[in-house]
Parts: C-alpha cells; structure tokens; sequence
C-alpha cells in the first residue's frame, strides 16, 4: 500500500497541481478502496457533473490496480498552512507573469499571516540572466533537524516551465504548535519552580521578520 500511495500521489501532484493537490489517503475498506483527494481547488477535480472524478476511477482501476475506488474530494481546511498548495499557487503565478520576487514575497507574506511560526521560499532558475541562480526568502523560525521537523515542518518541491527555463520552487513550512525544545525548557522550569510562589512566565515571542538571502547566496537560518 506504501508504494502505491507513493505511485498514486506523485501522478495527482503531476496532474492536478493546478487545482492546488495538497495529498491523498487510501484506505481499503470491505466494500473496495477509499480514496480521499485534498486539494486548494476542489471543483477543478470533479469536473463538469463528475467528468474527472469517473476518469480517475478509471485511471485507477486500469493504471494502478485498485478494484472498485470509492474518490471523495476535500478543500483543504487551512491551505496558507500547507507546502504543497503554496507552492503550487507561487508556479500558477510565475506562469501567469508575476515577477519571480514580487511572488514569493506575496507567498511568504500569506503563509505568516495564517500563523505559521515560520517560513522559507526558495526560487531558482534564470532569474536576472542567463545564469542559474536562487532567491531565498525566510521569516520567522526554520527547523532543519530534531523531532520537530517530524510533525511541525511541511515541505514541498515543484517547477514551472517558462521562457527562460525551468524554475525550482521550494516551499517550508513550519506550522503553529509547541515545539519539542519549548515543552521541556518549560517542564524543567515547573519542576525548579514548584517550592516557589512565582509561576513559570514565558518570554514574550518577537514578531517574525522577513529575511531575504538574495540571488546567489545562501544563508543558514540564524538561531533565535
């Protein structure tokens, strides 16, 4: 099931990124395969009166093997939130001219303000000339390894093919939640602090800044 999941997710990335395709869940079920489709765009899925939907049915019997697939289509409740949806909105925009910065700003800007606790977007190809380069833009705190990357951080590649060429787009996304590190400096604070009146007082977050690397240059997240 793990392998078709995978085959199955990387065909509805391919073919729906477009309408926004966040992920897929299977589950097997007495009566045949469920399949659930999340997507930013849901009606671009079903079709006119179902069109899509029995094409996919089709393509999943004939293609991937799955006897009597059951498709539902979801929205996506919090789609600012997720890597893949972001990314996919940032390549519709690039294909429809906005200028590569002005875009990922726009995209950076949203996801903050849907309270992620932080956020990198990443565009490389032939921005400015002939030339490969990147522009990295980040805001508030980026996780690159620990727990925390296992259950807060949403990561998500695509690409776009434009005059110049191919654009990479990469998308992080670190989604609100307590991190593991903060759940145990406060624990070992309680545990010090019970003897005492005075409770445990958090320090007060900084409003995240956007931070911009540049073409060319890459920069490690400094720690905060």
């Amino acid at each position: 099931m793990g392998l078709l999941r995978t085959k199955i997710d990387e065909y509805l990335a391919s073919t729906f990124f477009r309408a926004g395709y966040a992920g897929v869940e299977i589950t097997k079920t007495p009566l045949g395969t469920r399949i659930i489709i999340y997507a930013d765009r849901p009606a671009l899925l079903i079709g006119k009166r179902g069109e899509t939907i029995r094409k996919l049915q089709t393509i999943f019997e004939k293609h991937f093997g799955i006897d009597n697939p059951q498709i539902t289509i979801m929205g996506v409740e919090n789609p600012e939130l997720s890597a893949r949806v972001m990314a996919s909105r940032l390549a519709v925009a690039l294909e429809k001219g906005f200028h590569f910065r002005r875009a990922a700003y726009i995209t950076l800007r949203r996801i903050m303000a849907a309270g992620a606790l932080g956020a990198e977007v990443i565009i490389s190809g032939k921005l400015t000339s002939e030339r490969a380069k990147f522009e990295k833009l980040r805001a508030g705190k980026i996780y690159r390894s620990g727990d925390q990357i296992n259950y807060l951080v949403d990561r998500a590649v695509s690409n776009v093919l434009l005059i110049p060429g191919i654009y990479g787009i990469e998308v992080i996304i670190v989604k609100p939640g307590r991190p593991v590190d903060h759940i145990g400096v406060l624990e070992k604070q309680v545990q010090q602090e019970q003897p005492q009146e005075s409770g445990v007082h958090a320090p007060e977050a900084q409003g995240p800044g956007v931070e911009s690397s540049g073409e060319g240059v890459s920069d490690e997240p400094r720690s905060q």
